[in-house]
């Protein structure tokens, strides 16, 4: 769901306030019975009303758009937009690890959009994975983080949800530097590319959220622990100059 945050927080800080204002008139939800409180999510009553907001949105609104979405467009197309978007997010992967102090790592990413550009028709075919060029993913909360910016409280975010202190600024400089949201000049052009690239999010996990209702006592908590677990491993492995998407815990954040 960050896609969503990304449109969201676009605008100016003035939106976003107008947002968490809207948010807080739904009241703060109760934490269940028999559910631990944890430390690193002191303000858990308010996080799980945004996060039942979010569901909501997402059960009535951006499912439903995406299911139409997956009638309509072949399978092969659809690997093509993901490929394609996936191609252009290399290009900021690679930045953040050079700016992480993994130079190699970084040059390997932008080899691969160089690849998958010219080989893979503009991105839409996937040459360098298996090519050799692994996928590495990166953005500049991890940056941040690497950095040695402490992830401050876990926080979830209207519209696009799991998060931490550190990560929402971090999210507000992938907008600032995402030149399809923000620098595009064709604007009409610029619209379809962001409501397409949101779809296009949500449906590589679409079957997500059928599987943590059935896996899950507490989804709320399923995800914050799964989010916090899976961050701090994608940091610690870059800071050892390592960090590849493979070896990631088992864990897939739906609102990533």
């Amino acid at each position: 769901m960050i896609l969503w945050l990304r449109l969201f927080l676009r605008q100016s800080a003035k939106r976003g306030l107008i947002a968490i204002v809207c948010v807080s008139m739904i009241g703060c939800a109760s934490i269940p019975a028999g559910i631990q409180p944890s430390a690193q999510d002191p303000w858990e009553s308010f996080n799980r009303s945004v996060f039942s907001f979010n569901e909501g949105l997402d059960t009535y609104v951006l499912k439903p758009v995406t299911t139409g979405y997956r009638y309509v467009v072949p399978s092969f197309a659809r690997d093509g937009i993901d490929n394609f978007f996936g191609n252009y997010n290399d290009i900021y992967s690679a930045l953040n690890q050079l700016l992480q102090g993994n130079p190699g790592v970084a040059a390997k990413g932008l080899m691969r959009v160089v690849v998958n550009t010219v080989f893979g028709l503009g991105g839409l075919i996937d040459m360098a994975t298996p090519g050799g060029l692994p996928k590495h993913k990166a953005d500049f909360g991890q940056t941040f983080g690497v950095w040695g910016i402490p992830s401050g409280p876990y926080v979830v975010l209207p519209f696009f949800g799991p998060s931490s202190v550190r990560d929402t600024f971090g999210t507000a400089a992938d907008i600032e530097t995402d030149y399809l949201l923000r620098l595009l000049p064709d604007v009409a052009l610029r619209n379809s590319l962001t409501g397409l690239r949101i779809v296009n999010a949500r449906n590589n996990y679409y079957q997500a959220g059928d599987l943590l209702e059935g896996a899950a006592l507490d989804k709320y908590s399923f995800v914050r622990d799964g989010y916090i677990q899976r961050r701090q491993y994608q940091i610690e492995q870059s800071k050892a100059g390592y960090d590849d998407e493979e070896t990631l815990p088992p864990f897939q954040n739906p609102y990533e």
